[in-house]
């Protein structure tokens, strides 16, 4: 009997079923403003772009420089791209002299106190976002907390979930016969992640841009990186530096793994977390000389906090957190959070890895996706890692089912299983892009020197070495780019009006009668998270 992918993507062929290719698609681009000298920037967030705590598309990250860019979810990626597009050429014209930084790993760093954290005004929300930023801040640093990368959110049809689960040749056995809908696009999704988990390395190798760093960057942490020039450190096959134990990692998160086997184990696994205190964080306590200095003790202040490569989503209504979300209404989306800032795109991603990443992602949705075992999940992040450090280490091998397989081998059968996903996309959208998309990844596998990671080392080496000077020469180079486009009347009235609007909405939650932001903290920390234990 054909395997499970081959009879859903026979399904899904059907003309009465293509329609279900559809979904939505949405960017989250972080960049940081720096100074003509590729500095970060010591402005505050210009008033020009609105308020970073209600503006829909424009805010901050984790410092006050650390701008991001949201997209609404559109059906087709090329028209979030689009949208992406005239943000950055919107936010050009309103930043006078200053640059968006086109790395992932940051520019060169002032030291950690002058490092501003994100300012969302007086009211309690904008106090508790600013709050958890200086919890973050203590626990891991700032520098770390400079990272951009760009966030691609992913979801399908929701009918696509119950055409597969009404067919008995189509319907994962994970999935119970009687479920309802929600639960059945809710271990969906989990299923999706698990395959993504298996997998992910893949896009590692493939779109990974930061083998190298400022030396700045580590803060005198012990390193084993090697030394390009005088302000460069690197590896010479790394991929991702900023995906490494460098850049995301964390002691106190090391031993958190919420599991993707279900819903609720994940709800458990996070519930537990900012629930249960970990003590280098209660020998800190919550606050210093009155002031707050992070929102709990406990191994997360927030579910946030924790940073996985992939997270089941649903849009949270006003002053619910999100694991109540998923718990009352399950999984809307997912987010991958592991692709770099792609420093030879304008706007960080091109169309062409976009289209990738909708074959890819849908392989992982349809393909059959087994319970992960803690050996086996343990032997996923191991893969991982060892790509974004080595990935493209000539005869490099991952673990597959208990053996050594070259990346190169199983990437290229990936590419081989992923391929007939790309022509049912493009059977839906007519011409060859998906496709066309696989074999621009074809060419990488063969040649590691295609790679983005190679070519910035490239780069690098022919000019001088040096992370900052090739940083800003990209960073200068697009905002010539976003300067010559400049936006069009319309789209710069439509964004000022959001600016206007979104700073009208924050004084008015300034202005709105409000408690104590200790009894706002204390009732944020004992919402109910789940019915879950």
């Amino acid at each position: 009997m054909p395997n499970l992918l081959t009879r859903r993507l026979a399904l899904l062929t059907e003309d009465a079923n293509r329609a279900l290719l559809g979904g939505l698609r949405g960017i989250e681009r972080e960049t940081l403003r720096v100074d003509r000298a590729g500095h970060l920037a010591s402005t505050p967030h210009p008033a020009a772009l609105g308020s970073a705590l209600t503006h829909p598309e424009i805010t901050t990250d984790y410092a006050e420089a650390l701008l991001e860019f949201i997209t609404p979810a559109e059906s087709d990626i090329a028209t979030t791209l689009d949208k992406l597009d005239t943000v950055h050429r919107h936010a050009y014209s309103r930043l006078g002299d200053e640059l968006l930084w086109s790395q992932s790993m940051p520019c060169q760093l002032p030291p950690e106190a002058d490092i501003a954290i994100a300012n969302y005004g007086s009211s309690n929300m904008g106090m508790l976002k600013h709050v958890y930023r200086r919890g973050l801040a203590l626990r891991y640093g700032k520098a770390m907390q400079c990272i951009a990368g760009i966030h691609y959110n992913y979801s399908l049809d929701e009918q696509l979930w119950q055409v597969l689960h009404g067919n008995p040749e189509t319907s994962a056995s994970a999935t119970q016969a009687a479920a309802s809908p929600k639960d059945v696009q809710s271990e969906s999704y989990l299923a999706t992640i698990r395959n993504f988990r298996r997998y992910s390395w893949l896009l590692m190798y493939l779109f990974g841009a930061s083998p190298a760093l400022s030396a700045g960057f580590l803060r005198g942490r012990a390193h084993k990186l090697d030394t390009l020039s005088d302000d460069t450190l690197f590896l010479p096959y790394a991929t991702s530096l900023r995906m490494s134990d460098l850049g995301y990692q964390n002691d106190a998160q090391s031993g958190l793994r919420p599991h993707e086997n279900s819903l609720e184990d994940y709800v458990n696994a996070l519930t537990h977390a900012v629930n249960d205190p970990y003590a280098p964080y209660e020998t800190l306590g919550t606050k210093k000389d009155g002031e707050w200095i992070q929102l709990s003790t406990n191994v997360l202040q927030i579910e946030n906090e924790y940073y996985s490569t992939i997270r089941p989503k649903r849009v949270i209504r006003t002053g619910e957190r999100p694991i109540q979300a998923l718990c009352l209404r399950g999984v809307q989306y997912i987010e991958v959070r592991c692709m770099d800032v792609d420093p030879f795109e304008p706007v960080g991603i091109s169309l062409e890895t976009g289209r990738f990443l909708d074959a890819f992602l849908l392989f992982c949705a349809l393909d059959d996706s087994g319970s992960i075992s803690a050996e086996q999940s343990a032997c996923y992040t191991n893969n991982f890692a060892r790509t974004v450090k080595e990935g493209r280490t000539p005869g490099l091998t991952l673990r597959r089912d208990g053996e050594d397989i070259t990346l190169q081998a199983w990437g290229e059968e990936l590419l081989a299983r992923i391929a007939p996903v790309a022509a049912l996309l493009d059977a839906r959208h007519g011409g060859t892009q998906h496709a066309d998309s696989l074999a621009a990844q074809a060419v990488k596998l063969a040649d590691p020197d295609a790679t983005p990671s190679a070519r910035v080392l490239a780069e690098l080496r022919a000019n001088g070495g040096s992370f900052a000077t090739f940083g800003l020469r990209q960073s200068e180079r697009h905002a010539a780019y976003f300067r010559a486009h400049p936006p069009t009347p319309e789209q710069s009235a439509y964004f000022d009006q959001l600016a206007e609007s979104s700073l009208a909405e924050q004084r008015a939650m300034e202005a709105a009668p409000a408690g104590s932001f200790d009894d706002f903290v204390a009732a944020y920390r004992a919402s109910t998270l789940c019915s879950h234990t």
